[in-house]
């Protein structure tokens, strides 16, 4: 999956710290927060977990590209597409 050491260790940092945000909702929720802030967190947490999955993306494709082999090129074309069209739903 991600093999720059660099790219997983920013991927993880993202993961933590939308796992603290989604521990800060519960505490919100628990504490009767308003709707309005609630949903402003879960919006930062969207956010978040998107540029995750963009950041994932980006190191795939990079992987993709990267290939010289044409047949082998084609099939990881077919399944970053296919992967992309999920990613995107």
């Amino acid at each position: 999956m991600v093999k720059s050491s660099k790219v997983r260790k920013n991927i993880l940092t993202r993961l933590r710290k939308v796992k603290g945000q989604i521990s800060g909702l519960e505490k919100m929720i628990e504490k009767d927060a308003s709707c309005s802030d609630i949903l402003i967190q879960i919006s930062a947490v969207r956010a978040a977990v998107g540029k995750i999955g963009m950041l994932i993306m980006q190191n795939y494709m990079r992987d993709c590209f990267n290939n010289q082999d044409k047949e082998v090129f084609e099939d990881r074309l077919e399944e970053l597409t296919e992967s992309f069209s999920k990613f995107i739903r």
